[in-house]
């Protein structure tokens, strides 16, 4: 029930989001829309950006299942770029009604959890430390999301399916690589 709660939440901050800024909604509306109490919502989140990130972070998941391994990151990025696009409203929304710096959290939400695993998995008997390992999976991370960060800022135009296989192009052997590098001091 928790669950439910919470996504119909998601669900009524996305079809606010249509009507109007981020910062323009309030607890009120999303309560009402969603068909609970007010205290009910301050229950699940502590306010609406707690619950914006926890939508991004809900959708990251699911756009990650079974996707966090070195065969399938590419799609893995690729759908992570796919849930973007598809809440492309709601992201654009959040994007201009919030600071940079929230914005990279909820992008590092949905990367991190990618990157890491791939980084994990191709760390796996090689001598090299967790610190190691989260330097690289924050490395590239960040890599990405500067890039994704640009793609929205300019309005999402450019065809993301084109933009991954960039990044597929340039990534290809890096993390491999740089666990190499460490692995050898």
């Amino acid at each position: 029930m928790q669950n439910r709660t919470k996504r119909d939440l998601e669900d009524a901050l996305k079809r606010q989001l249509l009507k109007k800024p981020l910062g323009k909604i309030t607890i009120n509306e999303l309560s009402e829309d969603a068909g609970i109490s007010r205290m009910t919502f301050y229950y699940h989140f502590r306010d609406i950006y707690e619950l914006t990130e926890w939508a991004c972070i809900e959708d990251a998941r699911k756009a990650l299942a079974g996707k966090k391994t070195y065969s399938t990151w590419t799609e893995g990025l690729l759908q992570i770029f796919e849930a973007v696009y598809e809440n492309k409203p709601f992201i654009m929304n959040v994007y201009h009604s919030v600071d940079r710096a929230r914005i990279e959290n909820f992008l590092n939400a949905l990367v991190s959890q990618l990157i890491g695993g791939v980084v994990r998995e191709k760390s796996e008997g090689k001598r090299i430390s967790e610190e190691k390992q989260g330097f690289i999976a924050q490395f590239y991370t960040y890599s990405f999301i500067g890039v994704m960060l640009s793609w929205i800022e300019g309005g999402m135009r450019e065809s993301y399916p084109e933009i991954v296989e960039d990044v597929s192009v340039t990534m290809k052997g890096n993390i491999v690589n740089s666990i190499a590098n460490y692995s050898e001091n």
